[in-house]
């Protein structure tokens, strides 16, 4: 420990600077005032949000592509529940995290003041690790607790209150030692027996990779695997962040609907997850499955969550002989710009057109993004960021830790017009730090993805109050003026030349740009009545038939 004494402040930040935590999100209040102040003593980057989710959010945005954590600075009780759908996204993301929540002074709990709450029953939704300081001496200790929970295996969020006068108190002492063992690596008992079953002639083996080992060597390795054995790979239906393009492993998504996810699942004997969960449906239907494994698969799982999975993944390499296999990699190659009336597979070919080297993908297109992974997988490699815990509102926060993050690296927000609004505070931050995010709003004037759900669940008849729940289209939301508003250039396009050339010229200047695109929903009048029928008979028509339609619906 650091022998200077200050205030608790200085000390927590500090600490978290001694850790490499240089970046926090904040959305502050009465009581993070001393924080606040503190900051301009500090290295510490503070970038300011206008909701607490917009933090929260951008927080995982960052952690995705820097590999550390940064710090969000909550108001309350009240401002970090404002947080939490995003902190559950980041919770399913296993991504390190680190939020600052102030809190009353001790002794001004007893008067249950208008903003008082228990603040330790929100935080305990989303975060591993919670603890409220009782002393200013004990705030370097407590956040360096706090930062080696974030940061071992499994990656995870770790949640501080700071009652105002710990923060305020003198006596505080920073804290440099982060140590920590190393993770262990699977056995090599597990190893070897995994080996045999993908070895098994005759026996038909996928493989679904996950969180650690979507990045370029662990796809790598795993395309080794693939090639010597003749396992198939398949990765999470929202990955945290897959690695693709041109030159890269092709990982095949697990379909978001149950049907699909089934299909792309069925006749295979093993199914082996690397630092994966099983798949399964995100919601029950009536009399359909929920574990979407198939029931004569054995599953077979090689690490655990604390264990070094790209070292054990390194191991079964080995011992499948699989060293000097070449990976299977992608080809360099685009599609080509399309004309006419817009829809959302034209700004899929666009996106895959026009996509910049070494850019970020951010991706809650919902349904209009279903065509943007075949239209891009030839790109310049590239980085996709998913909705990893279904908590819409996610992917305009994401973009702005991510362009943080990787610094000069381009940016690409693709989001629907219902989950856009979620966040669209978002939009604010982007502009005031200058960030290099295109925001691509998919507007359908919907919330496209339930009315197929809608459809599928096996509910009455939807009569005109229960479609008006889904419907946002009147009135209409002017996206170009909302992002005007707020500082941003902005455009509305309804043709696909329009918008290749408003993509294009986004790319090409670097900065904060918003282009609406008027599209009309993928499913809609018949094709979105025929669905449930067409899902549903998925499971009794031959499997190449059935998957032959699947990629035709969701490539």
């Amino acid at each position: 420990m650091s022998k200077e004494k200050t205030n608790g402040a200085k000390a927590l930040l500090d600490t978290l600077m001694n850790a490499g935590i240089d970046t926090c999100f904040t959305n502050p209040g009465t009581s993070e005032m001393h924080f606040v102040a503190a900051l301009d003593k500090s290295d510490m980057r503070a970038v300011l949000t206008l909701f607490e989710g917009v933090a929260t959010g951008a927080a995982d945005g960052y952690a995705r592509i820097a590999g550390k954590p940064a710090a969000t600075l909550l108001h309350l009780g009240c401002g970090l529940g404002n947080g939490l759908a995003n902190l559950h996204n980041a919770r399913k993301a296993r991504v390190p995290m680190v939020n600052i929540v102030g809190d009353h002074a001790k002794y001004h709990v007893q008067y249950d003041a208008q903003l008082q709450s228990d603040i330790e029953t929100v935080a305990k939704n989303c975060s591993e690790w919670v603890k409220t300081s009782q002393e200013t001496s004990e705030i370097g200790a407590d956040a360096a607790e706090a930062i080696k929970v974030a940061t071992r295996e499994p990656n995870q969020i770790s949640t501080l209150i700071l009652p105002a006068d710990v923060s305020w108190g003198e006596g505080g002492q920073a804290v440099s030692d982060f140590s920590q063992p190393a993770s262990p690596v699977a056995s090599d008992e597990k190893v070897n027996k995994i080996a045999e079953v993908l070895k098994k002639s005759g026996k038909k083996v996928a493989i679904l990779l996950g969180r650690r080992v979507i990045l370029e060597d662990g796809l790598m390795m795993a395309s080794k695997i693939s090639e010597t054995t003749g396992a198939k790979l398949f990765t999470e239906v929202f990955p945290t962040r897959l690695q693709r393009g041109a030159g890269l492993p092709y990982v095949e998504r697990i379909g978001y609907l149950a049907e699909m996810a089934s299909v792309q699942l069925s006749g295979y004997d093993h199914l082996l997850l690397i630092d994966a969960k099983a798949p399964v449906s995100f919601f029950a239907y009536p009399d359909k499955k929920s574990y979407l494994v198939p029931d004569d698969c054995e599953l077979h799982s090689l690490v655990e969550k604390e264990e070094d999975a790209l070292k054990s993944l390194q191991a079964l390499v080995k011992a499948v002989g699989a060293e000097n296999t070449p990976p299977k990699l992608n080809e360099a190659k685009r599609p080509e710009l399309a004309s006419g009336k817009l829809n959302a597979e034209k700004i899929a070919k666009a996106v895959g057109a026009l996509l910049p080297e070494n850019a970020i993908i951010s991706d809650e297109a919902q349904t209009s993004g279903l065509k943007i992974p075949v239209n891009t997988a030839g790109c310049p490699k590239h980085d996709l960021l998913t909705l990893t815990g279904g908590a819409i509102g996610q992917g305009l926060p994401v973009a702005i830790g991510a362009a943080i993050a990787g610094r000069n690296r381009p940016v690409l927000a693709l989001v629907g017009d219902g989950s856009s609004m979620y966040t669209i505070q978002s939009l604010w931050t982007i502009v005031a730090e200058n960030l290099d995010v295109t925001t691509v709003v998919m507007n359908n004037g919907s919330y496209a993805i339930l009315n197929i759900e809608l459809e599928r669940v096996g509910a009455e008849k939807a009569g005109a109050k229960a479609k008006a729940q889904l419907d946002i289209s009147k009135p209409e939301i002017d996206f170009v003026s909302i992002a005007k508003g707020m500082g941003m250039p902005a455009e509305r396009v309804r043709t696909a030349e329009e918008f290749n050339k408003a993509l294009e010229n986004a790319f090409r200047e670097p900065g904060p740009h918003l282009i609406d695109a008027v599209v009309p929903s993928e499913y809609e009048g018949f094709k979105l009545k025929a669905l449930p029928y067409l899902l549903n008979s998925l499971d009794k028509i031959p499997t190449p038939i059935a998957k032959a339609l699947k990629n035709k619906l969701a490539p």
